[in-house]
Formats: structure tokens, sequence, C-alpha cells
């Protein structure tokens, strides 16, 4: 799995966000978690909620649910992890102000990017995809009908077909009742 793989795979969808979560932001910037989130609250003010929140604990009930954690000492079970927006992930690298930083911002970065672009070419395609099988499956679905009206019109002639034998029987049953009738009166006067 190359760099960008990886950072994709530790993006999640929280509240509608695409975020990433300290732990997973303290390991791609070599730092410890509690070191990340010490930055951060010596510079809050640099990210406001659409830029950095704190996961409740449903939440993280839910996207803990998601991963297996490779490690129990990445997060303490009673801290609830901080998420991060892209744009709060680009403000950790002034916050943290180090090459290795400022290197995994960029990469982090053109995750994000490449999450969204992969996102909005997605709707074309599934969208000529689903109107082919749409399409195909309509005329299937008419073939089976056309299928159908064809054994029905069959099926209506042999019904008839069939009446009509029964219909003759029945008088040829009426006829030879009859000519059993006249013959049995004819035998026994």
């Amino acid at each position: 799995m190359n760099q960008l793989e990886l950072i994709q795979s530790k993006i999640y969808e929280i509240r509608g966000q695409r975020v990433m979560l300290d732990f997973d932001l303290a390991e791609l910037y070599q730092v410890e978690t509690r070191v990340l989130n010490q930055a951060v609250k010596r510079n809050i003010d640099r990210f406001p909620e659409d830029f950095m929140f704190q996961v409740t604990a449903e939440e993280w009930v839910v996207i803990s649910s998601q991963f297996v954690m490779t490690s129990k000492n990445k997060r303490p079970k009673s801290a609830l992890p901080l998420a991060f927006t892209e744009h709060g992930v680009v403000m950790l690298s002034s916050v943290l102000r180090s090459d290795i930083a400022v290197q995994t911002s960029v990469l982090i970065t053109r995750a994000f990017v490449a999450m969204r672009q992969m996102i909005a070419n997605s709707p074309v395609i599934m969208s000529a995809q689903l109107q082919k099988e749409m399409k195909e499956l309509k005329e299937y679905i008419e073939d089976v009908f056309a299928d159908q009206n064809d054994i029905n019109e069959d099926t209506r002639m042999q019904i008839e077909l069939i009446n009509q034998v029964l219909a003759e029987l029945q008088v040829h049953k009426k006829h030879l009742m009859y000519l059993l009738l006249v013959d049995y009166q004819y035998y026994t006067l």
C-alpha cells in the first residue's frame, strides 16, 4: 500500500465530514498523540469547530468498529479522540513546526483532494453504469413480457382447441347416448 492509500485508509466520515483522528495524525507526523494534542490546546484559536472537534462516545464506538487498532497504547480508554477536517490537518503543520509535519501535511492534503476527485467522478461513472444496466433490464423485461404474451396467445389457442374438442365430445357423447337409448328401446320392445 503506497503512502497516499495509507493516508486515505485513515480518513473517516463523522458528522458528514471527512476527518482524520488525532492518533493517526500523530503517527503520520511522527509525534506522540499527547504531543499533538498539547500543541493543538496551546493554539486552540487556530482550530475552530469546522477544523477540529472531539468525537462523542457514540461516534467513537461507531468509528472504532471500522478499524483494528494495532496498539492498545494508541488511545487511552477514557479519552475520546480529536477529529481534524482537511483544514484542521493543514493547520496542524503550522502548529507542529517541523519538516516532517509540512511534508506530511502536503501528503494528507493530496489524499483529501484525491478522495474528493474520486467521489466527484464517481457519480458520473455510476450514473452511466446505472443507465446502461437499467436499459439492459428494461430490454430484458420487454422480452419476458413479449414471451409471456406469446405464451399467453399460444395458451389461449390451446385452451380454445381443448374447449372445441370437449364440446365435440359432449355432442358426440349426447349423440352416442341418444343412439344407445334408441338402440336399447329397440331391443327391449
